[in-house]
């Protein structure tokens, strides 16, 4: 590594540093014992292409669960979008993959 660029890491190390002071913690007494977890942030995920068109014409209707549990709810509605939400997208384009194959 040539010495030009030590300060261009250095800079990039301290603005790293300094935007990972901005992220928020909560204090986990602050959570209800009966706020939406893991399981509900599944479900949530799994259903958001239907929950979010509905939330455009209904205010009361919502995509995402405030206030949840956190890291978990987070982690089940990432996985019911990504794993769940795109499984009938990913079975689709196989079959008409397959189908038009042969």
């Amino acid at each position: 590594m040539s010495r030009a660029f030590r300060p261009r890491y250095a800079a990039l190390f301290a603005a790293a540093l300094a935007l990972s002071a901005c992220a928020a913690t909560q204090d986990s007494a602050a959570v209800a014992p009966t706020a939406p977890g893991f399981l509900l942030g599944l479900w949530h995920g799994f259903i958001f292409p239907v929950a979010w068109i509905v939330s455009l014409f209904f205010d009361k209707v919502a995509v995402y669960a405030v206030p949840n549990n956190g890291g978990w709810y987070d982690f089940g509605y990432f996985l019911g979008i990504v794993v769940f939400g795109s499984a009938p997208a990913r079975a689709t384009s196989s079959t008409a993959t397959a189908t038009s194959s042969t």
